[in-house]
């Protein structure tokens, strides 16, 4: 064959294969882990995750430390992404936020609204405890006129951020959005003293559920919200009693607590995020005490994994 001709040949055949991806149906929703891991620095990125709808990536859950290189890795398109869950702000979920922020921007020369929720403020217990702000006043910090990376708001694209603070009241499910056929709801999580918040994600018949980290105090609002989901996202930071502090009890949800949610809600899949190195290390003593109760389909977070529910 002629260099000519087979080069044609290649371009069209190149041409077909583009179509046919083009013309091939997308899961509903996908879920892209960018970091697994827990608060410490255990060679997995902190707790963040994209969520894509119909093929498109437009949620990012949480931005964990690290989860900037990890986006990279994922080659994911940012210039649909305009939906930010922050489901607490202690530092290994929200700690890579400005970096995020910064790549959105660099991906679109056009104006960019970025929708971003998270807990409302709370102040300090004791006196001499960190009072934490309202996501409103963080973003404020970082982005705003006087803020750390006040920059960005036009270093590449106009930025605009539009705020929503979710109260630690909000006991029942609260419509976030509803648009197009994607909805994002909410409730109050509970992690000790930090105002935490649980979402879920539906859209085409198919649900994502993110726990964030709670404690047993938020565990009944994490049923209500993950009834029947398709995927339920649970983060695993500690063994079951006795086996970690028992200070760690009163923010995180043991691997039993876990199985029994799993299957009171009737979750059709279970992904364990937010790995510690003590449950990465005895993930058959996890596994089998989560199967005490919960029979369906069960993962752990790698950094890079994708999941279609």
């Amino acid at each position: 064959m002629k260099p000519l001709r087979r080069a044609l040949l290649l371009l069209l055949l190149a041409s077909l294969a583009m179509t046919a991806r083009a013309q091939t149906p997308q899961p509903a929703l996908e879920l892209v882990v960018l970091g697994s891991g827990g608060p410490g620095a255990t060679g997995r990125a902190g707790s963040s995750h994209v969520v894509l709808v119909d093929g498109v990536p437009r949620i990012l859950v949480d931005a964990g430390p690290g989860s900037f290189a990890r986006l990279g890795e994922a080659k994911l398109a940012l210039n649909k992404l305009d939906l930010i869950l922050l489901t607490h702000l202690h530092a290994d979920h929200a700690g890579e936020l400005p970096g995020l922020v910064k790549a959105r921007a660099v991906s679109s020369g056009r104006p960019i609204t970025l929708k971003i929720f998270g807990p409302a403020a709370q102040r300090a217990r004791q006196r001499d405890d960190a009072d934490f702000p309202s996501t409103r006043r963080f973003v404020e910090l970082l982005f705003g006129r006087q803020g750390a990376f006040g920059y960005l708001r036009d270093f590449s694209a106009p930025l605009t951020f539009q705020v929503t603070d979710i109260a630690a009241s909000t006991k029942q499910p609260r419509v976030l959005l509803n648009e197009d056929g994607l909805r994002v709801t909410a409730i109050a999580g509970h992690h000790r003293d930090a105002p935490a918040v649980i979402y879920r994600v539906d859209h085409g018949g198919k649900s994502l559920t993110f726990s964030g980290d709670i404690d047993p105090a938020g565990h009944a609002a994490l049923r209500r919200l993950a009834a029947d989901t398709s995927l339920l996202v649970v983060n695993s930071v500690v063994l079951d009693p006795p086996d970690s502090p028992p200070v760690l009890y009163t923010l995180h949800t043991a691997p039993t607590q876990t199985g029994e949610i799993a299957a009171d809600v009737r979750a059709g899949q279970l992904l364990l995020a937010h790995l510690s190195p003590a449950v990465d290390g005895r993930r058959d003593a996890v596994q089998a005490a989560i199967r005490q109760h919960y029979a369906g389909p069960m993962t752990w977070a790698e950094d890079g994994l994708h999941l279609v529910p």
